[in-house]
């Protein structure tokens, strides 16, 4: 007979506390939501909802990625390769792709790249919460896994059956897709979420299952399904996912600076941790926003320095600041790696 009684770690499975999982898994699903219904009821509203995402989420969020690399001298020495050689690596080959084959290959890359990213941070989200159950979560991992990604996968595949002629008004190449792969994948998504689903049933009523776990996976399907599915316009389903994922980074960056100083002030770094304890959360804000708001404004008024030394467009040093936070975000934030465990306190 089932068990009527809550595994007593199931209390104890959120990252941080209820009211903060809550607000990290409720606050960026709502925005983004009430963001795609406005641009597809109020198509006028797409380019300012677009512009106070960009400087109030999307350059922040990839500001606060250098908290972690450079904000004291441990991390600058451990990243030293990512923060001065990598951005011009990148860059030369932005820049070679675009004198080559045109700024339409640049925002192909980004189409398929982004897609990638977002579906790659939002599970390593959901490895953390599952590493945080303490064994609640009794599901095999290939279920989870299958039911994770397939629905993304379904996404992208029906926007290139899609075969839209532009995204974000800019000429685009997608890869042929038959109509019958869209139907396959969709049946497999599907299934595979129904037998997650069926399986985190019983464990629940087995008195197992991981309550912040089921609400983030459930948050991640919503998402994905509405971007890339439920929107018909390529640019406004990306608008939605876009803000999800730059508010939803920009709360775990602050989590794990948190984590990592929550025995106090650090002398060895002295600024990051005290503006990482959590009633100094406003002046955290600050300080990105800060920083955000000089380096963009400087790289919108280079403009005509650009162009002069035969930049095309700032296209590519946008995109190049898109790829390059994609392969550091790529090596910096894995759960299985011992300091990030440690930090966040990962079984």
């Amino acid at each position: 007979m089932a068990s009527s009684t809550i595994h007593p770690t199931v209390a104890s499975s959120w990252l941080r506390s209820p009211n903060f999982d809550l607000t990290f898994i409720g606050l960026p699903l709502i925005l983004a939501l009430l963001s795609g219904i406005a641009v597809v009821t109020h198509p006028h509203l797409f380019y300012f909802i677009l512009m106070v995402d960009l400087w109030i989420l999307g350059y922040h969020h990839v500001i606060s990625t250098y908290t972690r690399l450079c904000f004291d001298k441990k991390s600058y020495q451990q990243h030293k390769f990512l923060i001065l050689y990598l951005p011009f690596i990148v860059f030369a080959a932005t820049i070679a792709l675009a004198f080559s084959f045109g700024i339409w290959l640049i925002f192909t890359i980004y189409l398929y790249w982004q897609w990638f990213h977002y579906t790659r941070q939002s599970w390593g989200i959901s490895q953390v919460y599952r590493r945080k159950s303490n064994g609640t979560v009794s599901e095999s991992l290939w279920v989870t896994q299958a039911a994770f990604y397939l629905l993304p996968f379904w996404g992208i595949v029906y926007r290139s059956w899609q075969a839209p002629e532009k995204f974000l008004g800019t000429k685009i190449w997608v890869i042929p897709t038959p109509e019958f792969l869209v139907y396959l994948t969709g049946i497999a998504a599907i299934g595979s979420i129904l037998i997650w689903g069926y399986q985190r049933i019983r464990a629940f009523a087995q008195g197992q299952g991981s309550v912040p776990h089921t609400l983030y996976m459930l948050s991640h399907w919503c998402i994905f399904g509405t971007g890339y599915l439920l929107i018909e316009d390529i640019t406004f389903g990306w608008l939605v996912i876009n803000i999800w994922h730059n508010a939803q980074y920009i709360f775990f960056v602050w989590l794990f600076n948190t984590n990592r100083f929550k025995n106090g002030i650090d002398d060895k770094a002295r600024f990051l941790s005290m503006i990482s304890q959590p009633k100094m959360w406003w002046a955290y804000l600050v300080v990105c926003l800060a920083i955000t708001t000089i380096l963009y404004t400087g790289l919108n008024s280079s403009k005509e320095i650009f162009l002069a030394l035969g930049i095309p467009s700032m296209i590519v040093i946008y995109q190049t600041i898109n790829f390059h936070h994609y392969i550091v975000d790529a090596l910096i934030w894995k759960a299985r790696k011992k300091p990030m465990q440690k930090t966040m306190g990962l079984s």
